[in-house]
């Protein structure tokens, strides 16, 4: 059974491992932490006491938010663990002007399921900021 909550107070680095699978630069445990603790909202889900996935969102607490990151463990995938976690932070949201994210294009079919739609962006990446964050792990470490 999947639990799902809001409360961030109690997680520890340790609790954040298995995440980010083929990502080029992911972020260290800590860094990850600090991500989750300085977000607007964020929610967590825990099978037994496993994080299994999580959400976050940061805002200006105003009209409009953003949606950095939404993960699920690889083996949780496909069970409904992600649509809930984005479900209940849009819940979050809903009296924002806008909530807007960024995703692959195979990913837009999940997003317009839960009511968003597709739309024009643009990004820049810097992976290089990753890497020289105070916290970041060496190579290979906390990686699963």
């Amino acid at each position: 059974m999947i639990s799902y909550s809001t409360d961030v107070s109690a997680l520890a680095e340790d609790d954040l491992g298995g995440f980010f699978v083929g990502w080029p630069a992911p972020p260290s445990r800590a860094q990850h932490l600090a991500v989750l603790r300085g977000s607007y909202r964020v929610v967590i889900a825990r099978s037994d006491s496993t994080v299994v996935g999580f959400v976050n969102m940061i805002s200006d607490g105003v009209l409009t938010a953003f949606i950095p990151w939404l993960e699920v463990l690889p083996e949780f995938q496909g069970q409904g663990v992600g649509t809930e976690l984005v479900r209940r932070i849009l819940a979050e949201a809903e009296q924002m002007y806008s909530v807007d994210l960024i995703c692959d294009e195979e990913l837009k079919p999940f997003y317009e399921r839960l009511g968003m739609t597709a739309w024009t962006g643009m990004m820049l990446r810097n992976r290089d900021a990753i890497r020289s964050l105070p916290g970041r792990a060496s190579a290979g470490e906390g990686r699963p």
